[in-house]
């Protein structure tokens, strides 16, 4: 099972950052960030095979294109706010992890407007 494989490690990447910190902080953090980027580069397969079919279904239900597109973008924004800033957190910035958090909310809202509009058109035609 492939959580087994990131569950493990995890945590014997967790056990490394628990020994460098208090003694090399910088570079716990670095191996924090280095284990993040390993777990995701692992996923990468999985997630462009989800992609893929979403993209399929997409075809047949004949939904256009730039709709799915934005909904990957926001998806993609959504994963590395959330990871940029618990890296902030881990490093002890918790300002700056809610201000990445601000602008990827502020970002995912700029994509949802053509969204939001082609759903209130389609709204009005029905009305």
């Amino acid at each position: 099972m492939e959580i087994i494989k990131i569950v493990s490690f995890a945590f014997i990447s967790l056990f490394l950052v628990l020994i460098l910190r208090g003694r090399r902080d910088e570079l716990a953090v670095q191996l924090s960030i280095a284990a993040g980027a390993l777990i995701f580069l692992f996923m990468v397969t999985k997630i462009t095979a989800v992609m893929e079919l979403l993209q399929q279904l997409a075809l047949k239900a004949n939904i256009d294109f730039v709709y799915l597109n934005t909904v990957f973008k926001i998806l993609g924004i959504a994963y590395l706010a959330s990871f940029c800033s618990e890296v902030c957190r881990d490093a002890g910035e918790s300002s700056l992890a809610s201000k990445v958090e601000f602008g990827g909310k502020i970002l995912i809202l700029v994509l949802a407007i053509p969204i939001l509009m082609g759903v209130l058109n389609s709204i009005l035609k029905i009305i």
